[in-house]
């Protein structure tokens, strides 16, 4: 049984049309890659320095202008492989105290916590900010949800 394709080039108009098509295998020019299809995800360019990274994040925490702002740079300065200095925690916090936004203050401190690697650590960073937690009136976690023993 002739499948339809077979059949319709039985006719003389199927035959008339493919004597005149032009069939021939050619070779189509390939061309340079013109994009990369490398990703590069982390590739920012010179590495940052310390130095740097603070003076970048605490121009960002004066600019921040709504909670949303601050948190998303907190989020961004926490996401780092080392703890933010001191001073940067400092301008944390007074941008979250300046958009009213309590919670976020709180929850710095928090991060800290989980952010450095000894305890000692921690407990030198509330030394540091003492101060700045008290004119602000931050309290920490432990000190608004004490555990019951």
């Amino acid at each position: 049984m002739a499948s339809f394709i077979q059949y319709s080039m039985r006719s003389p108009v199927a035959r008339q049309v493919t004597s005149q098509l032009s069939f021939r295998a050619r070779a189509l020019p390939i061309s340079a890659a013109r994009h990369s299809f490398v990703r590069n995800y982390s590739a920012h360019g010179a590495e940052e320095t310390f130095e740097e990274y603070n003076s970048r994040f605490e121009k960002e925490f004066d600019n921040a202008y709504d909670p949303f702002e601050v948190q998303r740079i907190l989020s961004n300065c926490f996401s780092y492989d080392h703890v933010p200095s001191p001073t940067v925690i400092t301008k944390a916090l007074e941008a979250a105290r300046r958009v009213n936004d309590f919670a976020t203050a709180v929850r710095v401190f928090e991060a800290i916590k989980l952010k450095v690697p000894a305890k000692h650590l921690y407990e030198a960073y509330l030394d540091e900010l003492k101060d700045i937690r008290e004119q602000l009136g931050i309290p920490l976690k432990e000190e608004l949800f004490p555990e019951s023993k």
